[in-house]
């Protein structure tokens, strides 16, 4: 999803960084789960993501397998770890918009994103979902942001209702930041 929507934003004119925030180890974790494993593997080769990225852009797109209806324990961390930048007003009036998956429907998407856009009220940053901007929305059905749902073995891969809707979020983002930017 992250490199769906990394290249939709490059082809709407942005100047693109993907990261991918580093892995955490949480309560004594012995092995990675299957999910993670397929996390770690889908980001090879990004670099990892600094307080500096979020900073430097003009529009963020965090992403999040939903983790009990909320953002995973790696995100919070870093996303925690922004005070500083928070503190100096660095991430206020940037757009931002998120995306998630799950393994199964109805199985916390929405809540992930409405749990992620918290923090972001607090930034005092721009939240740009998708709504209903564009009909497609009304085929992947999440007005929240871009959700996918992965299959118990994290193995279905995105059809063209999510690679559209992620086309079309990345592209509002950068059209929004823009507009904000008088561009």
């Amino acid at each position: 999803m992250a490199e769906r929507l990394a290249a939709a934003g490059e082809a709407a004119g942005a100047e693109v960084r993907l990261r991918q925030v580093e892995r955490q180890a949480t309560g004594g974790e012995k092995a990675a789960t299957d999910a993670q494993a397929a996390e770690a593997e889908a980001a090879k080769g990004a670099p990892g993501a600094s307080a500096d990225d979020v900073v430097w852009a003009d529009a963020v797109l965090f992403g999040s397998p939903t983790r009990y209806g909320n953002i995973a324990g790696q995100l919070k961390i870093f996303i925690d770890s922004l005070g500083a930048q928070w503190a100096q007003g660095l991430l206020a009036d940037k757009v931002y918009a998120g995306f998630t998956t799950s393994q199964t429907a109805h199985g916390g998407q929405e809540t992930t994103l409405i749990a992620l856009y918290n923090t972001i009220y607090h930034f005092g940053g721009i939240i740009v979902p998708p709504g209903y901007t564009d009909g497609l929305k009304f085929v992947d059905g999440n007005p929240y942001g871009v959700s996918h749902v992965t299959g118990g073995g994290n193995d279905i891969p995105l059809g063209e209702a999510e690679l559209n809707a992620l086309d079309h979020m990345a592209t509002r983002v950068v059209t929004i930041a823009g507009r904000l930017k008088g561009e």
